[in-house]
């Protein structure tokens, strides 16, 4: 019932700057934590950024000073903003969500989607 849909990834040169967005729709649902993750070709999938319910938010340390991520409520839209961005940042992103100790994508790829592509290059 409940669906996560990411949109923003481009194309941009190093040290350029894009905002990614992630739109959950449904009913009946309180996420617990939000996610954004990233994987890279040949990479295992990684968790960036994450904002929980009461506004705590974590970074993972390769992105810590440059990404920011932050939500709108009355949207359902959580957004990671990305500026100072390198080539080591190129990857598919995907946003996820905890419904306490679930899911809304399990670790099946499929449930992941297409996401988005952040592609970072001269």
């Amino acid at each position: 019932q409940v669906q996560l849909a990411e949109s923003g990834g481009g194309l941009v040169q190093p040290g350029g700057s894009l905002r990614l967005s992630c739109v959950a729709s449904g009913r009946g649902f309180s996420f617990k934590k939000v996610g954004w993750y990233r994987q890279a070709p040949g990479k295992q999938r990684e968790l960036v950024a994450s904002i929980t319910a009461g506004g705590d938010t974590d970074y993972a340390d390769s992105v810590k000073g440059r990404f920011t991520i932050s939500r709108d409520i009355r949207k359902n839209t959580w957004y990671l903003q990305m500026n100072s961005l390198t080539p080591g940042d190129t990857a598919v992103y995907y946003c996820n969500a905890a419904l306490g100790a679930y899911l809304v994508r399990s670790q099946a790829q499929a449930d992941w989607g297409p996401g988005t592509q952040v592609t970072v290059s001269s």
